[in-house]
């Protein structure tokens, strides 16, 4: 026991150190400064990535990989050392890196990797560096002129302060590209070819210059860098729009709800005599299925583990944000909220678990095993079958975004020596320590038969409501995420994405507790379920988000990242289903005990 005790104590803190990677290095003049090789990949598809060794590139007779953090691996880096000597505050000037002869398969392997828009990423003290590896020209209609070159010489710009780098990318202004005809054997800047080879020299400049920005302020000169394009603008109007609206909306749901629940309290509550179950039969509306509301859904154990992992990921998202808003994820730590992710989501195992089975307990729920289990597997199981085919399309690309098995182990590991126990131990103390149901009415054996509904109160038309409300507040927040997570952006605005998110969650129970009257309205008690599925929906509508996103706001094509692009896209419409269900479920319930209380009872 104790030895289980040991060894899951050590990989909490092998998790928890995967968070805090990258400090402050001092440097004295003439020091090394390694330069990291990292990865390739296609421009328009930034989660298809190759390792940059797997080009016909220069390279050392032995690669020395970097030690990598579990974020970093996550994020398919593969950061190996590079043969580029780069000396603190040294300038070079055209230095020779290699000289390569190119066989024809290797000048057609380069060809189609320019053509396709390759670009290269290295990393020099946690500061990435961009580049495209050739230079490819279409010009003219007749005749067609299409032209493909090779960048050979690269210039490294670093910018540092005092003992420190602030800055480092790398530029081809001034250079010109080695041209890639066709096949090879022919003559390359002056470079003689033959025997179907082809032999380049490839070299490199560097340049340092003083920078006035310390060191922990350096993560700004990186968000201002424009590599990439910056096709994240930050529309304030739309933003504040979208928060007045939603504000509008929720004051307007609870006004007339108070209103019309204050004429309802008044009407029934009229010379009311007796017990809650003395309530005239006459009556009609939500009163009279008062001996019904409470009765206990059927798939119980299902509808506890949903509520139990909706509070999981609740928790999760909000330990997420604050973390951010505390700077902890910083554009230098290379897959730092990956690592928080996988922390977090281990750690929080307890919460799903006494949920779940808290409430379970409270609804006369007998097989706590089984919802345990049930619990563990409801996200864990389709996360695993989708990693499964995503990681198998990477691996047999051959992209680093495919987890070497170490990584998988590590991470089975934290679920199996983590996560499910955790989950158990939560599920056995909320068993303990549930109490009773405390329904403020009690329910007869014999249910009511419930009324023809009029078609707006259907399921699928509640679940469009419910679901398009909370959609449409996150909507312009949304293109800034997906912008983040499906390119190369550098998410910043926690603080708005806060507030947002508080907004989420207030319409989404704001506006189960109005369906939820309607429902209760027409005689209708089956409440349970549909106010998990009314704004459980929302997720239905980011899928489908996504898929406009995909073709509409995207370049990304292609079998490896369209599979990775669906298949995770699945599951944070999923992650959003069960939160939001969570959070609408709880409303109701709180809504449905607070207006039978009110009801007199003497």
């Amino acid at each position: 026991m104790n030895c289980g005790c040991q060894r899951t104590m050590g990989l909490h803190c092998v998790l928890i150190l995967c968070l805090f990677s990258g400090w402050a290095v001092g440097y004295k003049q003439g020091d090394n400064v390694t330069l990291y090789v990292n990865k390739v990949g296609p421009y328009h598809n930034p989660q298809e990535t190759y390792h940059y060794y797997t080009l016909p590139v220069c390279r050392p007779e032995k690669v020395h990989h970097k030690s990598l953090s579990l974020g970093e691996v996550l994020d398919g880096d593969r950061m190996a050392e590079s043969l580029y000597h780069i000396r603190f505050r040294e300038n070079v000037e055209k230095k020779t890196l290699c000289q390569l002869i190119l066989s024809e398969k290797q000048v057609d392997e380069l060809r189609e990797a320019i053509e396709e828009l390759f670009y290269f990423e290295f990393v020099l003290d946690d500061i990435p560096i961009w580049g495209f590896v050739g230079y490819i020209e279409e010009s003219g209609f007749l005749p067609h002129s299409h032209k493909v070159g090779l960048w050979t010489h690269l210039d490294f710009n670093i910018e540092y302060n005092g003992d420190s780098v602030i800055f480092a990318n790398v530029s081809v202004k001034d250079v010109k590209p080695v041209p890639l005809e066709d096949g090879a054997g022919a003559a390359v800047g002056g470079v003689g070819v033959g025997g179907g080879s082809l032999t380049v020299t490839h070299t490199y400049s560097v340049r340092w210059f003083e920078s006035p920005l310390p060191h922990g302020r350096r993560a700004e000169r990186l968000r201002d860098y424009s590599f990439f394009p910056k096709t994240l603008e930050i529309h304030w109007l739309s933003i504040i729009n979208s928060l007045v609206l939603v504000v509008l909306l929720l004051g307007f749901v609870i006004i007339i709800l108070m209103r019309v629940l204050k004429n309802d309290f008044a009407r029934y509550n009229v010379e009311e005599e007796g017990g809650c179950d003395d309530l005239d039969q006459g009556d009609n509306g939500w009163k009279i299925i008062h001996t019904d509301v409470f009765r206990f859904p059927p798939y119980k154990s299902l509808l506890c583990a949903v509520l139990g992992v909706g509070a999981q990921f609740l928790t999760l998202a909000t330990g997420i944000i604050f973390m951010a808003l505390l700077g902890m994820f910083n554009v230098h730590r290379h897959g730092a909220i990956n690592s928080a992710a996988i922390v977090l989501y281990a750690l929080t195992s307890c919460v799903s678990g006494y949920v779940s089975c808290s409430f379970y307990t409270q609804i006369n729920g007998q097989r706590w095993v089984w919802n345990i289990i049930l619990t563990s597997s409801l996200f864990s199981a389709p996360l695993f079958l989708t990693w499964s085919v995503v990681n198998s399309i990477h691996w047999w690309s051959g992209s680093t975004q495919a987890l070497p098995a170490t990584t998988v182990l590590l991470l089975l590991g934290a679920w199996v020596l983590v996560g499910f126990p955790l989950t158990v131990i939560g599920g056995i103390v909320g068993k303990n320590r549930a109490g009773s149901f405390q329904a403020p009415c009690r329910t007869r054996n014999i249910a009511r038969q419930i009324p023809t509904q009029p078609w707006y109160k259907h399921t699928a038309v509640h679940m469009a409501i419910g679901g398009f409300l909370p959609f449409s507040a996150i909507s312009v927040e949304l293109y800034y995420i997906f912008a983040t997570v499906w390119g190369r952006e550098h998410y910043t605005l926690y603080g708005i994405l806060l507030c947002v998110f508080a907004i989420l969650l207030s319409v989404g129970a704001c506006i189960s507790v109005a369906l939820t009257y309607f429902l209760l309205s027409g005689e209708d008690y089956r409440w349970w379920w549909r106010s998990v599925l009314s704004t459980g929906s929302t997720g239905l509508f980011i899928f489908v988000y996504s898929v406009f996103y995909y073709r509409n706001r995207s370049s990304m094509s292609g079998l490896v990242q369209s599979t990775e692009f669906f298949g995770y896209s699945l599951l944070t419409a999923m992650v959003f289903s069960l939160m939001l269900g969570s959070v609408s479920f709880w409303a109701s319930l709180a809504f449905i005990r607070y207006i039978y209380r009110s009801l007199k009872m003497d």
